[in-house]
């Protein structure tokens, strides 16, 4: 692959001097030469390092992943981005396995499926269960399947992450985004990539108890756009059942005991109440969210073809 100008390979960044640049000089091998590396205020020499490869170099003004990329993108007039981490899990010289979807038009967001092909060490076994639950609580709750959801390896046109809308700060910046590709309907691609163990005397930046926990809690809250029967059904049912068992522990005591409940009784029809009506408005949101939907592909549909008029 010659030297692509249309790409520009955003790197984020902390503390990541033992990988950064030879990360950046197999991306220079593949022919990217437009390397955009958004720095955490690492403490080591990172940012040398990275410029002297070649990088260009900015420091994010907030903290954590997601706010990197978010600000970054802003400094990026390419078509295509090519987003990797910085800690050479990664393999330089498969970026045209994510790029090639985009330049053929078959997509708007390519995922690379790190399970495709893991090196032995790559991942912890606490952290493979991690990855498997929340991919398939995507796939149950948001109806598609991106095979690796947390990857850190994928590219994108500029337009179509101009159309999300995110605000993840930290690691939750994947999950956010593969929720937004199903909310605004984006052709999504997935391809096999080799995801390889840290090399030595490179320390993770993720803490998997408190970040996996993340994780879930933004699936579960960005479900009540994509899946707002499942948001609020979820919740109504645990509220109606938890109604149904104290209704029936008050029920069984009367009628064998005589012994009456008149609190719990009131409390389990109360719960009862609100989580039927939960449901229901769940049932009610979820129409209105597909009518959303369906206005917002017609809206792009629109949009589309004035582009084409305007050509």
């Amino acid at each position: 692959m010659g030297e692509d100008g249309e790409v520009c390979v955003l790197i984020p960044t902390l503390d990541e001097a033992e990988t950064i640049g030879d990360v950046i000089a197999g991306l220079h091998e593949a022919g990217l030469e437009n390397v955009l590396v958004v720095d955490g205020h690492s403490t080591d020499d990172t940012v040398e390092i990275a410029a002297n490869a070649g990088a260009r170099v900015i420091t994010q003004s907030g903290s954590g992943k997601g706010q990197a990329v978010r600000e970054a993108i802003e400094q990026v007039d390419a078509e295509y981005v090519l987003m990797l981490d910085g800690d050479g899990t990664y393999v330089p010289s498969q970026a045209d396995r994510l790029l090639e979807p985009l330049r053929a038009g078959e997509a708007d967001h390519v995922v690379g499926n790190r399970f495709a092909d893991m090196e032995s060490g790559a991942m912890t076994r606490l952290n493979k269960v991690g990855n498997r639950l929340f991919n398939r609580v995507f796939r149950g709750v948001h109806g598609e399947d991106h095979g690796d959801i947390l990857s850190g390896y994928r590219a994108f046109t500029r337009d179509s992450f101009e159309r999300m809308h995110l605000s993840a700060t930290g690691f939750g910046i994947e999950t956010e985004m593969a929720v937004e590709c199903v909310k605004r309907g984006l052709d999504v691609s997935v391809v096999p990539i080799t995801y390889r163990a840290r090399p030595a005397g490179s320390d993770p930046n993720l803490n998997p108890i408190a970040d996996g926990g993340r994780i879930l809690l933004t699936l579960y809250s960005l479900a009540k756009t994509t899946n707002p029967l499942f948001y609020f059904g979820s919740v109504g049912g645990l509220i109606f059942g938890a109604g149904l068992l104290f209704g029936g522990y008050v029920g069984v005591e009367y009628f064998t005991q005589n012994v009456s409940h008149e609190i719990i009784a009131v409390l389990a029809t109360l719960a009862i109440l609100l989580g039927g009506q939960l449901i229901l408005f769940g049932f009610l949101a979820d129409m209105l969210a597909s009518l959303h939907r369906e206005r917002l592909r017609r809206l792009d549909e629109i949009a589309d073809r004035l582009e084409e008029l305007e050509e």
